[in-house]
């Protein structure tokens, strides 16, 4: 069995990369062997490893882990995308945070990556037209991480979401790839409106601590939104918002904000 994985794997060099980092921890730190053993190196494919995981967090006395891993094993099987996607958001978590200096470091220990990847499961959920299902699936994310991706919400890949901490994503909201956010960012609606009514970001944006972008609102490409900002209109690409409202006060600083994560503003 061990030879078949290592076969598998090798095919792979995130995974494999992993899963040495894994066997590193297990050298260095004994008593979390058994972790590691049952998270990462009992699995033959990141994607199983992730179903795992998946179902490990959000299982409750209302629902069982092997009917949540069978599920994800269903989605992650069915939709490759879902694979991919994983790998572009934790290498996008690994290049943009200077806390994270190993792959394994968001699969097992960041709650904003593995919150994005149970929306992403709950999203292929809602897509298949299993809509309750996916509705507890954000219930459970919610209620595990403190934050409340709606199931129908369209994020995109390379989505590193930094601390994680009290992040709302509404309905009809829409994150292209390549978008970096800190904790207590909201993508809302403006009132009881029904409808699309929730923001646009492009690609490659990048959303300071403690923001809110309300309304069927566009955020160009490669824009910065600064900490604390509301933000209630459109904002052009490769521009800096700032204020409550927000308005713009210069130019995004840089080719890709939300690679560089630099937030201060230069005159």
């Amino acid at each position: 069995m061990p030879e078949i994985k290592a076969r598998l794997s090798q095919f792979d060099p995130v995974w494999q990369r992993i899963c040495d980092e894994a066997r590193e921890v297990v050298q260095d730190e004994p008593l979390l062997g058994g972790v590691m053993h049952n998270n990462l190196l009992h699995h033959p494919t990141m994607e199983r490893a992730l179903a795992y995981r998946f179902a490990l967090k959000l299982s409750s006395a209302e629902i069982s882990e092997q009917i949540l891993r069978e599920i994800a094993e269903e989605a992650y099987a069915a939709a490759p995308w879902l694979g991919e996607a994983a790998r572009a958001d934790l290498v996008a978590v690994h290049e943009r945070d200077p806390a994270c200096h190993r792959l394994l470091q968001p699969v097992m220990y960041f709650k904003g990556y593995q919150a994005v990847q149970a929306y992403r499961v709950g999203h292929w959920l809602w897509d298949s037209g299993r809509r309750d299902m996916a509705l507890f699936v954000q219930m459970r994310i919610s209620e595990m991480f403190g934050i409340d991706i709606h199931p129908a919400a369209r994020i995109g890949k390379g989505i590193m979401i930094d601390h994680a901490h009290s992040i709302v994503i509404g309905e009809t909201a829409v994150v292209g790839d390549n978008v970096s956010m800190l904790h207590s960012v909201t993508l809302g609606g403006t009132g009881k409106e029904d409808g699309d009514r929730h923001p646009k970001i492009g690609d490659g944006v990048l959303i300071g601590a403690g923001a809110k972008v309300l309304g069927n609102i566009t955020v160009g490409a490669n824009s910065r939104i600064a900490a604390g900002s509301v933000v209630l209109a459109d904002v052009p690409p490769c521009k800096t918002v700032a204020g409550i409202p927000a308005k713009i006060v210069g130019e995004a600083g840089c080719a890709q904000p939300a690679l560089s994560m630099d937030h201060r503003f230069k005159n």
